[in-house]
Order: C-alpha cells, then sequence, then structure tokens
C-alpha cells in the first residue's frame, strides 16, 4: 500500500474519486443501488486512506487494528446482504482483502514504524495470490462488461441521473478493483 509516492498519490486521487461518485450514488431512487453504494463509498475512501504515502502521513499503531474492525463489520454486512444479491459476495471479497491487507500493515515494520517502503513479501503469498486472481478475474470481467453499455450509451440520450447510470457505476467498480490490485501487488 505505501510504495513510491506517486504511485500512492494516484491511488489516493483515484479511490477518493471513486467513493466520492458512489456518495452521489447514494441519492439514487433504487434501493438496491443506494445499499451497494454506501458500501463501496466505504471502500473507496478506505482504500484511499490507506494509500496515503508514508512519507505524508504515518498513521499510528492503532489505525491498521480500527480498519480491521470497520472492513470486517463491513464483510459481515455484505455477508448478511448477499442473501438477496450475489453483488454482495464481491462487497465480501473486498472487505476481506482490506482486512487482510490491515492486518499485514499492523504486523510489518512498514506498517507499524511508517518507514514507507514496499511491503515486498509481508503477507501470506498463496492468500495474495488468490486475491491477486480473483481481483485480476474481476477487473477483466468488468472491463468487457463496459463495452456494450458503453456502446448503447453513445446511441441516444437517457434520463437517468448521475447516480443512476449502470455503466458509471461500473466503471466505479473497475477502478476500484484496479486500485486493490495496485495496493495487493505492494504487499
Amino acid at each position: 500500500m505505501h510504495g513510491p509516492a506517486s504511485s500512492g498519490w494516484l491511488l489516493v486521487a483515484l479511490c477518493a474519486a471513486t467513493g466520492a461518485y458512489c456518495l452521489l450514488r447514494m441519492r439514487s431512487d433504487v434501493e438496491e443501488q443506494r445499499r451497494a453504494a454506501g458500501g463501496e463509498a466505504l471502500m473507496g475512501f478506505g482504500m484511499a486512506a490507506m494509500a496515503v504515502p508514508t512519507a505524508v502521513f504515518t498513521p499510528p499503531p492503532w489505525t491498521w487494528p480500527a480498519y480491521a474492525v470497520v472492513f470486517g463489520g463491513a464483510g459481515l454486512h455484505a455477508l448478511w446482504a448477499a442473501r438477496s444479491s450475489r453483488h454482495h459476495l464481491h462487497h465480501l471479497v473486498g472487505a476481506a482483502a482490506m482486512v487482510y491487507m490491515a492486518v499485514v500493515m499492523a504486523g510489518s515494520p512498514a506498517g507499524a514504524h511508517g518507514h514507507g517502503h514496499g511491503h515486498g513479501g509481508s503477507g501470506i503469498p498463496l492468500l495474495t495470490g488468490v486475491l491477486l486472481l480473483y481481483f485480476t478475474g474481476y477487473v477483466l470481467v468488468t472491463g468487457v462488461r463496459l463495452i456494450p453499455v458503453a456502446a448503447v450509451a453513445g446511441g441516444g440520450a437517457t434520463a437517468a441521473g448521475w447516480g443512476d447510470r449502470p455503466e458509471l457505476a461500473r466503471a466505479c467498480r473497475l477502478s476500484m478493483g484496479i486500485a486493490m490490485l495496485g495496493m495487493l501487488l505492494t504487499m
């Protein structure tokens, strides 16, 4: 999560912008869209905060256990919500990945002392590999799903508001998936 400063700032910007758009999506008239957008906003802002380069801000040691608790709670919520929508299973995996990264950061010298270097293998290689495979697949599938929607969206005007545009919601999820890959690669 805390690699070179320029890539860290790019992750912060990407995740914060995604989180902000997800907040806009929470104004949707569709209840399920509002719920999903809330979880995605939490994920976007949490990833943005986690990606801040340590050269600028070294979080206090209690930050990582707090992240684990917050995203553990988000994971339990996603598990409960998965009863009605399979999409929440992805939220469950994302929350679990955030808990995993927070636990790794809490136990690593870079996370505990703020040296600002990449982690270089401080996680569990098998678990990191499984998460990398999952998010790589998710990014590829989500990217492919954007292609037909973008072609249809260019064909005519739509009355949907900013919060109800499915292609923007998919682009938001794609951005977070790419950011998660970047964060996992630094472990």
